[in-house]
């Protein structure tokens, strides 16, 4: 496990040496393990670059989540190779963040000869695994250099330089995927419609991708587990699909564990269709949320960031909020007690000094003898790069970071058990304010780069002044 922490230090926890008390009195240092189980629809997206022209002639009106038949599909497919738009192969699925727009392909053999022309003419220049759940995983097993287990389908047959293929040789090789479970038929395929101005609209075939059965969510899997990743995209799903059956299958054996379930809302659209639905959902079953300020406005009816995550606080006990330019909020739940007030300027807002107690950890409501809210907020690392060229898996990236500071905080707690860190069941190892840091620096990685998942674990050390004023606290 690597832990996180800050960057101007070797942010490694010194899991390889024995306690020396534990040594002197001739006992066994207990061996920690843990990991994130996550379960997801395994897809991959075909990225194109089309005009606003297009989206209009095939009536995608960007706002909106819109269900194509099989001519205008047919229509839509043809324009895309006369022209040539076909340029990337990235990640799919919910992706975060950036979903702002929605379109299902039904014609799954349309969609396969598509895939099959373009994989022969050598149009798909780059090709990555997908999934927001199964972003986060990978992302997270680069960040914490540890396992991390992915439940959802794959392709049994599999060709060389198919989609099925990319999807496994671009997965981190720490994500276990032996519990995927075979299918007769492709994985799903999401066609981007990327316009000039970097929205992006989908059209996705499903293929496979929804027939994971509850049998195939094993149980073993939640033993040390240090949470449940989900979309609410996996309940959104047609009629007779078993996906949502085995989401509820894995809900219930995370709680029958004591393991968090996390949701991340995928798009605001899913949500907006059955706000009232969603808002049960998550107070019965779900312990943080995982947003952006769209999805927070259609769950909550708020459009301030930081309101959202105040009435979001009403439904679970952690909510992360990612807000554009704005930044990034961290909201949740401390005892009264050992809640701890910033030593950094108190911020304006909604809620007036919203981040005063940033310097606390969060806990489930349930465990706290007095719950107080807390809020933390950090403005984009270093302005945000100068160019993005997408903020697909941005959303992702953050998730991944404060999953990570979880991870690490059971995997502390069964180490050291008699720490000071845990004096009370805290969620994270870090401060609100630092997992903040961490998951705004690793957000920025991903804007950096061009692809929806990391490429590579953040450096050991920042480079220069400025990054370390970041990280201190």
């Amino acid at each position: 496990m690597r832990f996180p922490g800050r960057r101007k230090h070797k942010h490694y926890f010194p899991v390889h040496a024995r306690d020396p008390l534990f040594q002197a009195a001739g006992l066994s240092t207990p061996k920690a393990r843990t990991h994130v189980v996550g379960l997801d629809q395994t897809l991959v997206d075909i990225d194109a670059r089309v005009p606003e022209e297009l989206l209009a002639g095939y009536d995608l009106a960007k706002g909106a989540s819109t269900v194509i038949d099989d001519a205008r599909a047919a229509r839509l497919y043809e324009e895309l190779l006369r022209d040539g738009r076909i340029s990337y192969e990235f990640a799919g699925g919910t992706v975060g963040n950036t979903l702002h727009n929605y379109s299902l392909l039904a014609d799954d053999a349309r969609a396969a000869r598509l895939y099959e022309e373009l994989l022969r003419d050598g149009r798909i220049s780059y090709e990555f695994a997908g999934g927001t759940v199964g972003n986060t995983l990978h992302n997270y097993s680069l960040l914490a250099d540890d396992a991390s287990i992915l439940l959802g389908v794959m392709s049994e047959v599999i060709r060389l330089g198919t989609s099925g293929y990319r999807y496994l040789s671009n997965t981190s090789s720490r994500v276990n995927l032996d519990h995927l479970q075979p299918v007769d038929g492709p994985i799903g395929r999401c066609f981007a419609l990327v316009t000039p101005d970097g929205e992006r609209t989908f059209a996705i075939s499903a293929g496979k991708m929804n027939d994971l059965r509850p049998e195939s969510v094993p149980e073993s899997v939640f033993d040390d587990a240090s949470c449940l990743v989900i979309s609410a995209y996996l309940l959104r799903c047609n009629e007779g699909d078993p996906m949502p059956a085995a989401t509820h299958r894995a809900i219930e054996l995370a709680r029958a564990n004591d393991v968090p379930v996390v949701l991340t809302l995928g798009t605001r659209f899913v949500i907006s269709e059955r706000p009232d639905f969603w808002r049960a959902f998550i107070s019965e079953h779900v312990d943080i949320v995982a947003m952006n300020e769209e999805e927070g406005e259609a769950l909550t009816g708020s459009a301030d960031p930081l309101l959202a995550c105040d009435r979001a606080l009403e439904l679970a006990d952690l909510v992360l909020c990612t807000a554009g330019p704005t930044g990034l909020y961290l909201a949740g739940y401390t005892d009264d007690e050992v809640k701890r007030e910033t030593r950094y300027p108190l911020l304006p807002g909604s809620i007036p000094e919203f981040n005063r107690h940033e310097f606390s950890r969060p806990m489930r409501r349930r465990t706290c003898d007095a719950p107080v809210k807390v809020y933390a907020h950090i403005a984009p690392y270093h302005g945000g790069p100068e160019r993005i060229t997408s903020t697909n898996g941005a959303g992702d990236a953050a998730l991944a970071a404060m999953l990570h500071d979880m991870a690490a905080n059971r995997y502390h707690r069964t180490s050291v058990p008699n720490s000071a860190k845990h004096a009370r069941e805290f969620l994270t190892y870090s401060s609100m304010s630092q997992v903040c840091r961490y998951a705004n620096r690793v957000s920025y990685e991903v804007l950096a780069q061009s692809s929806p998942r990391l490429t590579r674990a953040l450096p050991e050390r920042e480079d220069g002044l400025d990054d370390e004023a970041y990280w201190a606290h």
